[in-house]
């Protein structure tokens, strides 16, 4: 398969001088070479995207809508291409697959459908001299930042809420992951979408990178990566007064009680963890697990790891693919080697699997009697690893769930307790608590608190954060002042 390999920049696919080589992380094959931005090009990016930000913003809601459907279209129609450029730039098994492009097609029809029901509304004038209205504004040129570990789903969340509030957006993918955001490029390219509008381009110069948000000219600068890389995006991007919504990391934790239904706790938790080997912001890092209940737990945990299938046979129900690159298997590895060391016990996994002989893979690993002076306890692991950490009725537990980042993403319950999880709901430090369940979609929020992110993805939240509010007065006739100005 020939792979996309141009930027898409000023309404045009580009090539260019400096370039990437991308590794599939299941073959450790390099299967494509991708243009990429140097200076001159981002300040192009940025002229083109600001020059777009008086027409787009001032074309009707319906012809927004138009170009996204258009887009959508677009998207459907080249369903199997956009899944490959995902299978093979990430190594991910082809069935997880789907929940990328699903993930970009149904962004661009809520938010071309969410664009229209937002209303404008008005404010009551206590003396009754004045009429006011509040009146939602595009709020300028977007730049976002995207993670490697669902290309398409976070290109989606961006794209989706960018072009319906009508700002120009420049998407920079990650380095690990442009091929499928470049197909995207090409699909803007393909259906004529105005200049400018949207531009995507990778660039393996952090100097190019910084004058993305060090530039005067976005009034948005969007995240989906770590805490250390938004802190670094919001000081570059100091230059002026901008607007951040930035989803980062998170030590989740989550709290199995004995009165937990056991079989929906480790189905559910192993299933985070294992697919996408694990590379989710919101995979359970921390498994707090009541010691009434540990062993039986514990042992379910450890069948759900050794039945899960790991590889990248397209035609193989794989559970779980590789991790991204070396680089990453490597600190997966040293963090479970680090809690063994320090006393914790290894039962399933740990390693590449004995039957694979290259690929950046983890087996399923699962660990107990993990403490909190191990790196693994305190660092978020983004690998297919399951930490289980015993406690007690006399344990502090909502203090040790919310212990060492001052909030977080995601948290999860399980209990049979109605009381027991409105009160963990309401201690934990958390942006989204799951209680006896999982679920996301794209009507549903996303966000952390503290260090964990500002603003969200998904639902009409993320809308918000494109947007500034106007304030519109009119001084009513019968309450103009009369007689001369003397």
């Amino acid at each position: 398969m020939e792979f996309p390999t141009r930027m898409y920049l000023g309404g045009t696919l580009r090539n260019s001088a400096t370039t990437l080589p991308v590794e599939n992380p299941a073959t450790e094959q390099v299967i494509a070479t991708v243009a990429t931005a140097d200076n001159g090009h981002i300040h192009e990016a940025l002229e083109h995207a600001q020059a777009a930000f008086p027409m787009w913003s001032q074309t009707s809601i319906a012809e927004r809508q138009n170009w996204m459907r258009r887009l959508r279209d677009e998207v459907v129609a080249n369903e199997d291409y956009l899944r490959l450029c995902i299978h093979h730039e990430m190594g991910r098994p082809w069935a997880s697959t789907q929940e990328d492009f699903d993930s970009l097609r149904n962004s661009l029809d809520f938010y071309a459908e969410e664009i229209a029901r937002l209303n404008d509304y008005s404010l009551v004038d206590r003396a009754g001299t004045h009429r006011h209205r509040m009146v939602h504004e595009p709020a300028g040129v977007v730049v976002a930042f995207l993670a490697w570990n669902f290309p398409l789903l976070n290109l989606a969340f961006k794209l989706g809420p960018a072009m319906a509030a009508g700002c120009p957006i420049i998407i920079r993918p990650s380095n690990d992951t442009p091929i499928s955001a470049y197909a995207v490029g090409e699909l803007c390219e393909r259906i004529g979408l105005p200049k400018g509008v949207v531009q995507i381009v990778a660039t393996a110069s952090y100097e190019a990178a910084d004058l993305l948000s060090s530039s005067t000219i976005p009034a948005v600068l969007t995240l989906i990566g770590s805490t250390a890389t938004g802190r670094h995006i919001m000081r570059t991007g100091a230059t002026s007064i901008k607007k951040y919504s930035m989803e980062l990391g998170g030590n989740a934790p989550a709290l199995v009680f004995p009165d937990a239904d056991l079989d929906l706790a480790a189905n559910i938790l192993c299933g985070v963890k294992f697919n996408n080997a694990g590379q989710i912001c919101v995979s359970p890092n921390r498994v707090f697990v009541h010691r009434d209940v540990l062993e039986n737990f514990t042992s379910k945990a450890v069948a759900l790891a050794d039945q899960a299938t790991v590889g990248w046979d397209r035609n193989a129900d794989v559970t779980t693919g590789p991790v991204i690159n070396r680089k990453a298997r490597l600190r997966i590895k040293a963090l479970v080697d680090d809690a063994v060391t320090k006393g914790a016990t290894l039962l399933a996994g740990g390693d590449r699997p004995a039957a694979l002989d290259r690929g950046h893979y983890i087996a399923p690993t699962v660990l107990t009697d993990v403490t909190p002076d191990m790196e693994l306890y305190r660092q978020e692991n983004f690998g297919p690893v399951i930490s289980i950490i015993p406690f007690d009725d006399d344990t502090p537990l909502i203090a040790a769930a919310n212990e060492g980042d001052d909030g977080g993403l995601t948290a999860y319950v399980f209990t049979n307790d109605l009381a027991r999880a409105e009160d963990c709901a309401a201690r934990l430090r958390y942006g989204e608590v799951q209680i006896n369940g999982v679920k996301y979609d794209i009507d549903l929020p996303h966000g952390g608190i503290g260090q964990s992110g500002i603003g969200h993805d998904c639902s009409n939240l993320a809308l918000q954060d494109y947007l500034v509010l106007k304030r519109v007065t009119q001084a009513l006739p019968h309450a103009r002042p009369s007689g001369d100005a003397t």
